[in-house]
C-alpha cells in the first residue's frame, strides 16, 4: 500500500541538545516527549548519560564534547530545525562546544533551559559553568527559563517573591536574551505564578499549585513543550507562506497548561521518589 501523497503532513522540528534521564521522566526522555506531545518533531543532541531514578541522580557520564557536535552536525547537515532548545550541559567544555556551533546571525531561535539543579536537589550543573551559560548561551537566546533556585544562581540574589521574579528577569534580559520565563513552581504559595517577560513588559500566569510527588522533569517537559509550540507555529507559517513572527505570548500559555494537565494527571506507581508526569496526557484528552 502506497502513501497517499495528500494526506502528508510536515512537522515543525526541535534540536534538544541535553543529558539523558534513565528514569525516563526528565531530560532528553521528557524532551522527546513533551515535543511530539505539541505536534512535532524532535531530534537529539545527547551531552551526557545520567544513572538516576526517581529518588536522585547517582552517576553521570559526560559525552566528549567532538562528538556532540558531531551530533548536532549530523542533524543539522540534513534534517535541519525550527528550533533549538538546550538542556543539561554539565560543564563549561560543553556550553563552549556547543554555543560555537550557533554563532551566526542565521542560527535558529535558541531556547536555554539552564539545567542547574534536579528535583532532588541534586546539582547538574558546575559551579564555574554559570557564567559561561550566561556569557555565551544567554547572551544569544531568544528565551531563557530558569525556576527560582536557577535564576537566584544566574542573578547572584534571592529569587522568591513577583518582585524579585521581574527584577531577575530583567538582568537576564539585559544580558542579551530577547525574553526570559522565570517558572514559579518551587515557590511556596498556594498559587503557582510564572513570569514571561519581553521587550513589551511583563506577563504573569497564575495556576493552582497541585500537591504531588510527580514533579520529576517539569523544567525539562515545559521548555520543550515551548519549543514544539514554536516549532509548530513556525511549519504553520512556512505551509501558508507567512512570514510572521513567533508568537511567545501563546506559546507559553498553552505550555504551561500542557505542563499543569500533566502533573494533576501523573501516575502513581512509577517509582518512590518524585515521579514522572503525563507527558500525553491531553494527547490523550483529545
Amino acid at each position: 500500500m502506497t502513501q497517499d501523497a495528500s494526506k502528508a503532513v510536515s512537522l515543525g522540528r526541535v534540536l534538544v541538545i541535553a543529558g539523558s534521564d534513565s528514569g525516563g521522566g526528565a531530560g532528553i526522555q521528557a524532551d522527546i516527549k513533551s515535543i511530539m506531545a505539541q505536534g512535532a518533531y524532535a531530534t537529539t543532541a545527547i551531552t551526557a548519560l545520567t544513572a538516576q531514578n526517581t529518588r536522585g541522580v547517582d552517576d553521570v557520564l559526560d559525552v566528549p564534547p567532538d562528538f556532540v557536535v558531531r551530533q548536532i552536525q549530523s542533524i543539522m547537515s540534513d534534517i535541519g530545525t525550527d528550533i533549538v532548545k538546550t538542556g543539561m550541559l554539565h560543564r563549561r567544555e560543553i556550553i563552549e562546544a556547543v554555543a560555537q556551533q550557533f554563532d551566526t546571525k542565521q542560527a535558529p531561535p535558541l531556547i536555554v533551559d539552564p539545567v542547574m539543579v534536579a528535583t532532588s536537589g541534586d546539582r547538574l550543573l558546575e559551579d564555574k559553568a554559570i557564567d559561561v551559560v550566561m556569557q555565551l548561551l544567554v547572551s544569544k537566546a531568544s528565551l531563557v527559563t530558569p525556576n527560582l533556585p536557577e535564576a537566584s544562581l544566574m542573578t547572584r540574589r534571592d529569587v522568591e517573591t513577583l518582585d524579585d521574579m521581574k527584577r531577575a528577569a530583567d538582568k537576564i534580559m539585559d544580558k542579551g536574551a530577547r525574553a526570559a520565563l522565570i517558572k514559579g513552581g518551587h515557590g511556596q504559595e498556594r498559587v503557582v505564578y510564572d513570569l514571561l517577560a519581553q521587550s513589551s513588559g511583563f506577563e504573569v500566569f497564575e495556576h493552582e499549585r497541585l500537591v504531588s510527588k510527580n514533579t520529576h522533569g517539569t523544567g525539562c517537559t515545559l521548555a520543550s513543550a515551548l519549543a514544539g509550540q514554536l516549532a509548530a507555529q513556525t511549519n504553520q507559517a512556512r505551509d501558508e507562506q507567512r512570514a510572521d513572527g513567533l508568537d511567545l505570548l501563546v506559546a507559553t500559555e498553552k505550555a504551561l497548561n500542557y505542563v499543569h494537565h500533566a502533573i494533576a494527571t501523573a501516575p502513581s506507581n512509577i517509582g518512590s521518589g518524585h515521579g514522572p508526569l503525563n507527558h500525553l496526557g491531553m494527547t490523550r484528552q483529545e
